[in-house]
């Protein structure tokens, strides 16, 4: 008996698992790499983003900051410590209160 075309493209890969199911072995999916996460312009965890040199990308995701207060932040530039986003009223204080210990203002 001979078999061809699409039958045999069906059959070929359960031909295949007939030696792993048995020895008692369930039949795994093919494995693959894992996709790597896309990479982002925020700074790794336990690393500060300085207020002073970030990229408008690695201020957006800030709770509470966005496109808009990322943009007044690189315009209020340069920043003795990183207070002063409220001293100069370019973040409100809850907003500040939520980043704060994600910042820091380093001198040149």
């Amino acid at each position: 008996m001979r078999i061809h075309g699409p039958i045999l493209g069906l059959l070929l890969p359960l031909f295949a698992a007939v030696p792993a199911l048995a020895q008692g072995g369930a039949m795994q999916p093919p494995t693959s790499t894992p996709a790597k996460p896309p990479a982002t312009a925020t700074a790794p965890a336990g690393e500060l983003i300085d207020i002073n040199t970030a990229s408008k990308a690695q201020l957006e995701p800030l709770k509470g900051v966005g496109p808009v207060r990322a943009e007044a932040i690189i315009k209020g530039r340069p920043y003795k410590g990183k207070d002063e986003l409220v001293q100069k009223k370019i973040v409100p204080q809850n907003v500040y209160d939520d980043i704060k210990e994600q910042i820091i203002a380093k001198q040149k």
